[in-house]
């Protein structure tokens, strides 16, 4: 099970941290995610996410339901950084 680290900004860190939208997208699929967040206050958040595999992850961040959950979420998609475990 590949392990990842996703890092990007948001709107608003708070609003992010509370939303649903992760597990409703990710959760069927079972992916599994631990979210961070910048001590310094900057809007830069991090999350660990397991995924089954490559190509599930690949596939539903390429999504409507991602883009839709990540506009909701306030998620800037130019800022992701997606970083694999090697």
């Amino acid at each position: 099970m590949p392990t990842l680290l996703v890092f990007h900004e948001v709107d608003d860190v708070e609003h992010w941290l509370s939303s649903p939208k992760r597990e409703e997208v990710f959760g069927p699929l079972g992916i599994t995610v631990r979210t961070f967040s910048d001590p310094a206050k900057s809007q830069r958040v991090g999350l660990i996410v397991q995924v089954p595999d490559m190509e599930t992850f690949q596939r539903i961040m390429e999504s409507e339901t991602t883009a839709d959950a990540m506009k909701f979420d306030g998620v800037r998609p130019e800022t992701i950084l997606v970083l694999v475990e090697s």
